[in-house]
This record gives structure tokens, sequence and C-alpha cells, in this order.
């Protein structure tokens, strides 16, 4: 852990960037006490992978011209409802 003050800080700010996000812990004080700790920040996770898609591309029902989602929903609903049915 390094350990700067607000004015070091100040005048290196791009550099203990740089040291953060290579994953060094970069602590700033003020008079010698701890203020503030930079870190990376972690990217987001991938909400859909590629499996993701092909599942929903081969599960889907595919939409026919002129169906609203109102229509589409209730087909899912009465398709839902007949696989339970049939365990």
């Amino acid at each position: 852990m390094t350990r700067h003050s607000v004015v070091e800080a100040k005048n290196s700010l791009s550099d203990l960037i740089d040291r953060a996000m290579k994953g060094e812990d970069v602590v700033i004080t003020r008079h010698g006490i701890a203020v503030v700790e930079l870190k990376a920040v972690q990217p987001p996770p991938k909400l859909m992978t590629p499996g993701d898609v092909e599942w929903l591309r081969a599960n889907l029902a595919p939409r026919r011209p002129g169906d609203d989602a109102g229509t589409l929903i209730s087909k899912m609903r009465s398709d839902d409802e007949e696989r339970l049915l049939r365990r």
C-alpha cells in the first residue's frame, strides 16, 4: 500500500490512477490521516452471453406479422400451461 498526501496526489493523479488500475492499494492522506483510497472500478458483468442469445433464438416463439404483445403473451402463457399439464 502506498500513501500520498493530497498535494502529492494532486501533482501525480494520473500516475496514481494507473497504479490503482493495476491493483496497487493507493491511499490519499490529509495531515497524515488516511482519507481516501483509490481503487479500480470493476467492469460490469456481461448481461447476456452468446449462449444466452442462442437459447433465446431456439426457445422463443416466432412472432407473426400483426401479433401484438398481448396476443404473444397470451400464447406464451397457454403454451406454459400445456407444458405443466403434460408433466
